[in-house]
């Protein structure tokens, strides 16, 4: 796990990697399958206040020790100045942060002023995560994005400017209409923007989204040799430009693997803050109710938010992480997969996996095929 290695280190009980879940937005997206919820200013305050008693009402049950943080959403920067103050202040306040290895914001073009920026760096984020998607303006549209091409370098210059060392640029491929002459644009520009992260993700058509819809009714539809085309382009054009591909859908500078990630790929233990997160502990896993303003009546009068528990098995854990860690640069450890004799030989024969370091790990043809190898093994 490199940099979020040792989760333990502060303890047996100690809880290492915090999820934050900011869910308003300025639009909603019509692909986005998270909880979110159009920005309402006159509730934002009241929701603020109950992330923090949340925060430390699970920090009265368990020791909070992050080596990394993630706020997500949603948009946590559709939030005011004032209120990221508030929150990001209180998470300071309230958490010991001695251990502290990134703290990671997701933010949107054209949300990010410079003032915003500079209170989040000074405050203790470390990594931002910019959600361009795309640098081709239909395309945008066609995603809800309330931003331009004109906006994507401008926000990125003010989080530079703002002492940001550690940015990931979020693009996304295998859209409507896209070509691959639009993909490759996408990437070069991305890329002259020199981020120190870049993460892209297929479109998948989520249920309970716009596109899902869509998508039924034969308005869009998925082309499996296309998106695989835009893969092969985009391992080609990223690797080329010095970008580590350390998973499926994840590109890194020398350096600046995603920590927070890498260990929740590993199995790492993992609480969430905020309606609609989810935590896993030991063996259990449970996600808080998802609606904001439920999620704030039931923090502010000291009631439990958890909408669903759920009881894992060992099994059902290792399945899990050989799913994740198979996406993976590093593999699955043979170890893991000993009880898939067949499976392991079948896909070493096929050209799609090979074993190296006492690992397990994808071959190129394997990475385009990585879901339906991991469901071998699930």
């Amino acid at each position: 796990m490199g940099e979020a290695a040792n989760h333990n280190s502060g303890g047996t009980d100690s809880i290492r990697h915090l999820y934050v879940h900011i869910p308003f937005c300025a639009r909603i997206c019509p692909y986005c399958a998270f909880y979110k919820e159009l920005l309402d200013r006159s509730q934002t305050p009241r929701f603020c206040e109950a992330i923090l008693r949340e925060l430390r009402q699970q920090a009265e049950d368990r020791h909070l020790l992050p080596s990394t943080i993630y706020f997500g959403g949603g948009t946590p920067t559709a939030l005011t100045t004032a209120q990221l103050k508030f929150l990001l202040g209180g998470f300071r306040d309230q958490l010991d942060l001695s251990e502290l290895v990134e703290w990671t914001l997701e933010a949107n073009p054209g949300s990010v002023s410079a003032g915003k920026a500079e209170l989040m760096r000074h405050l203790g984020v470390t990594r931002i995560s910019l959600g361009i998607q795309s640098w081709d303006d239909d395309l945008l549209k066609l995603l809800g994005r309330d931003h331009r091409e004109t906006h994507l370098r401008e926000s990125f210059q003010i989080l530079r400017a703002a002492g940001f060392s550690n940015i990931n640029v979020d693009l996304m491929f295998g859209l409507p209409g896209q070509s691959l002459d639009q993909w490759q644009t996408t990437l070069e520009k991305t890329v002259s923007l020199e981020p120190d992260h870049i993460s892209a993700y297929c479109l998948t058509y989520e249920e309970d989204t716009e596109f899902f819809l869509r998508h039924a009714r034969g308005e869009f539809r998925q082309d499996s040799d296309a998106d695989a085309d835009f893969f092969q382009m985009t391992m080609s054009i990223l690797e080329a430009a010095g970008y580590e591909h350390y998973e499926i859908s994840n590109y890194a500078r020398p350096g600046f693997r995603s920590a927070h990630n890498r260990a929740y790929w590993s199995g790492a233990d993992y609480l969430g803050i905020g309606p609609s997160a989810f935590s896993t502990i030991g063996l259990t896993r449970w996600q808080n109710i998802p609606d904001f303003r439920r999620y704030s009546e039931l923090v502010l009068s000291g009631q439990s938010t958890a909408a669903s528990v759920e009881q894992l098995t060992t099994e059902m854990k290792r399945g899990e992480k050989i799913a994740l860690t198979l996406r993976t640069k590093d593999g699955a450890p043979a170890e893991l997969l000993k009880t898939f004799p067949n499976e392991t030989r079948e896909f070493v024969r096929l050209g799609l996996l090979h074993r190296a370091n006492g690992n397990f790990i994808l071959t190129r043809a394997g990475k385009a095929l990585a879901d339906s190898v991991a469901e071998a093994f699930v």
